[in-house]
């Protein structure tokens, strides 16, 4: 069994209070973008089988990604159950024991991906691409003999203890065919793709090519528009090629933007390609009061997953912007479909994810838990959301990024798990989520509305809607809480009647929407809020 250290083991145990499946499904203190899901056999229970998430990790907080990559995993039968397995992979030392920067600390770690094949022996192994962004080690490869790692670089080359052999550069994805035949994919802006040596693992099988531009790029059609996140998934006969997308501008009524994953699927692993669709959207596309598209999240950002199938069901795994750049993503997950026509020319038909709050509660939030504000799904702002880049210029509201520090017990307002508030919540903006199962408290006499905030200063309200931010769009108000400007400046606990909950049942959306005679300035600090009956 893998020994954790004695930190991993306290990060296990906060983790098991704050990872409830929701969105983000991970830990509201954890950010680990990229996210490639797997099923694999739980090597501890033979037999039994887990979900592994591989990613980058934020914890460079002004820059992208980390030192390190780190692993959490859940059993397949309980996705409510997610587990940090720690870190598993860190490129500080060369095969000589040196250290391989000059100022000892080890490489950058971008977008990664996992791949496992049986030995001839029967052992599974699982070979990891880091994804380093260090000169002559981009095409890094480790091994190991578990899912949950440690894993060892197995490509050094035999000529410079600084560098490693490989043709696979950033974002890598690789896969092993039913054949025992290896594939890689990569690019950034261009597309590239190339059977493997099975042998390295990472060089170009000898008597092949690369492929270039494999599907084209953004700027070379108008239709694939590839820019980076390459994913590879095989699906009965079918390949499915899984990327990010720039969209075209005015596509879905917006700007352009690659904050969206899209796939293409053919026949063999190298292609042809036909194009497929959008999987998932962070913009979270809507329409407003006029019919006109918005976007109800960051209208800008990158993403990077991919597709898994777990039990009968399969889910597209992605990421979401929070804060003020773009250093702080969250884990992400939405239920899809996947339709494959066997045969040669056969169509794969992927169903748009939605971008939500129940992450793997498919059934629905429960209003009777308390539900963290940095749920959100819908951020709606009195203006446009201004970008230049890392930074994302706000006129309204924002999930903050918050994070577990030295002392866990001391996080953020005094919480054992730290948690995103809402904030810049300025009049005109609008703060909502997908979905509430309202059967919870159908048969509630006296429902009532509990929400902690922290007031900032303005006379105020906040009208809690039902369905819609709106009466125009089917919209039913809940009730009002009223603030005052000279309320103390400090979280504060609000009660209201919510009268109009009565009989209410299955799943319903929930918005707060905010107002005051002063623009541009924060009416408060949204923290969490729970009905009770």
């Amino acid at each position: 069994m893998k020994t954790r250290n004695f930190l991993t083991a306290i990060l296990v145990a906060f983790a098991t209070l704050g990872a409830k499946a929701q969105n983000p499904y991970l830990p509201m203190w954890e950010y680990t973008p990229d996210g490639e899901p797997y099923v694999f056999e739980d090597p501890d229970r033979p037999g039994e089988y887990r979900v592994y998430v591989y990613g980058s990790h934020d914890s460079l907080i002004k820059y992208y990604c980390g030192l390190e990559q780190v692993v959490w995993s859940a059993p397949v039968d309980d996705l409510t159950n997610w587990r940090y397995d720690g870190v598993i992979f860190r490129s500080v030392m060369g095969p000589d024991n040196r250290p391989l920067n000059h100022d000892g600390k080890g490489d950058v770690l971008y977008a990664p991906d996992v791949t496992m094949r049986v030995a001839a022996d029967g052992r599974k192994e699982y070979f990891l691409y880091p994804n380093n962004q260090a000169w002559g080690r981009e095409g890094m490869v480790a091994r190991s003999e578990r899912p949950d790692g440690p894993f060892e670089v197995c490509n050094w080359s035999a000529d410079d203890p600084t560098r490693t052999e490989g043709v696979l550069r950033f974002d890598p994805g690789v896969f092993v065919d039913d054949d025992g035949r290896v594939y890689g994919y990569w690019g950034f802006s261009r597309s590239y793709g190339a059977e493997l040596d099975p042998t390295t693992m990472a060089t170009v099988r000898p008597g092949t090519e690369v492929v270039e531009d494999m599907i084209p790029g953004f700027e070379q059609d108008e239709t694939f528009r590839f820019f980076e996140a390459s994913s590879i998934r095989k699906v009965k006969d079918k390949y499915i090629f899984i990327y990010s997308r720039f969209t075209r501008p005015g596509e879905f009524g917006l700007g352009m933007s690659n904050y969206t994953l899209a796939y293409a699927y053919g026949d063999h692993p190298l292609g042809p390609w036909t194009y497929g669709g959008t999987i998932i959207d962070g913009r979270g596309r809507d329409v407003d009061a006029d019919g006109n598209a918005i976007p109800t999240a960051w209208p800008h950002g990158n993403t990077h997953g991919s597709i898994c199938k777990i039990g009968n069901q399969w889910w597209v795994f992605y990421h979401r912007q929070t804060g003020t750049d773009q250093y702080s993503r969250q884990a992400m997950v939405a239920p899809i479909s996947v339709k494959v026509e066997k045969g040669r020319g056969g169509k794969v038909t992927i169903s748009e994810g939605e971008y939500n709050s129940e992450g793997f509660m498919t059934e629905g939030l429960n209003p009777l838990h308390k539900s963290a504000a940095g749920l959100a799904c819908y951020l709606t702002e009195p203006g446009t959301v201004g970008e230049s880049f890392p930074n994302f210029f706000h006129t309204g509201s924002y999930v903050k990024p918050t994070r577990l520090g030295e002392q866990p017990e001391e996080g953020p307002y005094n919480q054992k798990i730290p948690y995103c508030p809402v904030v810049n919540n300025t009049s005109g903006s609008v703060v909502g989520y997908k979905y509430f199962n309202f059967t919870h408290t159908a048969d509630a006499t006296h429902p009532r509305l509990c929400v902690h905030l922290v007031p900032e200063g303005l006379d105020a309200t906040i009208t809690v809607m039902l369905d819609a931010p709106d009466a125009t769009r089917g919209g039913k108000a809940l009730g009002t809480i009223a603030l005052v400007k000279d309320t103390p400046r400090w979280k504060k606990e609000w009660t209201i009647d919510v009268p109009n909950l009565k009989g209410v049942k299955g799943k319903h959306p929930l918005f707060f929407v905010f107002h005051s005679a002063t623009p541009d300035k924060s009416i408060c600090e949204l923290h969490d809020f729970q009905f009770m009956k």
